[in-house]
């Protein structure tokens, strides 16, 4: 955008700092994600002497992104993590929506209990010992149901909802009703429209909740087989074995895996579980706009 010629000397000052101030926030941000690229592409004898500050790869080699490509275990964990993560997508925000929808209603009975034990569930929230017998008790563990299913409705952002509910102009239900929508429909084909920007915000939250988590699945989850991308993260990136990672047997028929830096390993792996939510994120900031119900209500 260019500098408008009408403002005052303080006022360019001003634009130039904040432009200037974005530019290093975006710099300092995107850098360590270019520095990660350069080290997965560079060559493997060039690899211990790679600075931490360079976006350009010394030389160039695909090694490293052929083995994590092809690798059974992240190949797996590709897929487990993108269906766990797809299945609890749409669960919580289907149970989310329809309970704050309905708690949004003041007619709801015993609504101010139900708020309270949401509440409670946020103040007092069990620790990892009640939800692993819980999860046995249920017959989930070793199943991906057992990470799927936790927090399916979360109460942070079921209050979000509720209070993006209950904003909506009753003469628009009310609209609703006198052409003789029932409940269902009033809800479905005119609530959700216009709560796309709440929805999505949820969805995205959601998305990097089951995306990112790691900790009940290592517990859960004790087939390896079943294990998301961010558990077989863990194994490349604290264990840092790479005989044990890539295996024995490829390693001594593979001359160029043998010279593979564990380092360049770390930084593709790491690339390979940040790249689907950077992809995502443009696909859901188009929902977030402003005056969504803006005219929507008249006289």
């Amino acid at each position: 955008m260019a500098m408008n010629s009408r403002r005052t000397p303080l006022e360019r000052i001003e634009y130039i700092i904040i432009l200037s101030t974005l530019l290093l926030l975006v710099v300092f941000t995107i850098q360590p994600l270019l520095n990660l690229l350069a080290l997965s592409f560079t060559e493997p004898s060039k690899v211990a002497g790679f600075s931490g500050l360079s976006i350009f790869p010394d030389g160039f080699s695909p090694d490293v992104w052929m083995l994590l490509l092809q690798h059974p275990n992240v190949q797996r964990g590709i897929f487990n993590s993108i269906w766990m993560t797809a299945v609890s997508v749409v669960i919580g925000v289907s149970g989310t929506a329809l309970m704050a929808w309905g708690m949004s209603r003041p007619g709801l009975p015993g609504r101010r209990l139900i708020f309270l034990f949401v509440l409670v569930t946020i103040v007092f929230e069990p620790g990892i010992i009640p939800d692993y017998f819980l999860m046995k008790n249920l017959g989930l563990l070793n199943t991906p149901w057992s990470v799927i299913l936790y927090k399916a409705i979360n109460a942070w952002y079921l209050i979000i909802l509720i209070r993006f509910f209950e904003e909506i102009p009753k003469e628009l239900l009310e609209a609703a009703e006198l052409d003789g929508a029932n409940p269902f429909q009033t809800f479905f084909q005119v609530v959700v429209p216009l709560a796309k920007p709440a929805l999505a915000t949820i969805a995205l939250f959601y998305l990097v909740l089951h995306w990112n988590e790691f900790f009940r699945a290592m517990i859960y989850l004790n087939d390896q087989s079943k294990w998301p991308l961010q558990v077989v993260l863990r194994q490349f990136v604290i264990e840092g074995d790479k005989v044990a990672i890539v295996g024995a047997n490829n390693v001594n028929n593979n001359l160029g895996l043998a010279q593979i830096n564990i380092r360049a390993l770390k930084a593709g792996m790491i690339l390979i579980t940040i790249v689907p939510i950077l992809a995502i994120y443009p696909l859901i900031l188009k929902f977030f706009t402003k005056g969504t119900m803006a005219g929507a209500v008249k006289g």
